[in-house]
């Protein structure tokens, strides 16, 4: 089922989508911590206003160079170990949010990337039972100030800044994470195009392997890597980040003043 967080009349509330109907069905409480149950309350999808369907409490976990076409299109290789880093929660917004451009930053590119939502606590967690700590996926946007990235020889600032993790549009809770097409297109043009049976190592083998290190909580997001075709942003694009069975997750890009 696909699980969206939205906005209606100011209020905060969480759904699940009937794909029929367009509309979302109203649940008690936030899904990660109080469950399923439904009222018996709908909206139409064009009532509310879509945010990320999480708000990580803790932390997002990002890996890079998990497409080997991604690595060698930058000059490297895809290494012997995950390389991890680390987005701040305050990096994350909702579909049609804006991108906002820093001023620190001469080339800001996208990355689309599968993102896996944290259902419960886990702590060095084997890969086969991975799945029993996932609550689900949705669609990411590891956005990078690839300048600052190469200058500082760390991630941290290049993809720290707000806005710099746009999530959405909803949490699929069933989805087959090995295969599926993964794209991005900027203005319409499609400029990443693979699938999710090119990533180097299994979500399985990720979860493992940031378990091993620090403990994830109900809410943390992993990012999964992203495939080849990263390019720059400019003001006045729209990117838009498509992974199938998921959905599609745009975002306006601006620039800060």
């Amino acid at each position: 089922m696909k699980i969206a967080r939205f906005e209606h009349q100011g209020q905060l509330r969480f759904g699940i989508l009937d794909e029929e109907a367009s509309e979302l069905v109203v649940l008690f409480g936030d899904p990660l911590y109080t469950g399923l149950e439904t009222k018996d309350e709908r909206f139409k999808l064009d009532e509310v206003e879509l945010l990320a369907p999480v708000i990580p409490r803790s932390k997002v976990v990002a890996f890079g160079r998990n497409y080997g076409e991604h690595a060698r299109e930058f000059g490297n290789e895809v290494p012997d170990e995950p390389i991890m880093f680390l987005k701040p929660n305050t990096s994350v917004v909702g579909p049609g949010h804006a991108i906002t451009l820093p001023p620190q930053s001469e080339r800001v590119d996208h990355e689309v990337e599968l993102a896996v939502v944290i259902g419960h606590v886990a702590r060095n967690v084997p890969r086969n039972e991975a799945k029993q700590v996932i609550f689900g996926y949705t669609v990411a946007n590891d956005v990078s100030a690839r300048d600052l990235q190469q200058r500082d020889g760390q991630w941290s600032r290049a993809k720290g800044f707000d806005s710099f993790c746009p999530l959405g549009p909803w949490i699929e809770t069933e989805f087959d994470a090995t295969k599926g097409a993964i794209s991005c297109s900027v203005g319409g043009e499609v400029r990443q195009s693979s699938d999710l049976s090119h990533q180097e190592r299994s979500v399985e083998t990720l979860v493992e392997f940031a378990s091993s290190v620090f403990t994830l909580l109900p809410g943390d997001v992993i990012l999964t890597g992203t495939p080849a075709g990263v390019g720059p942003l400019a003001e006045g694009d729209t990117v838009t980040c498509s992974i199938e069975g998921i959905g599609e997750l745009s975002n306006p890009v601006i620039v800060r003043r």
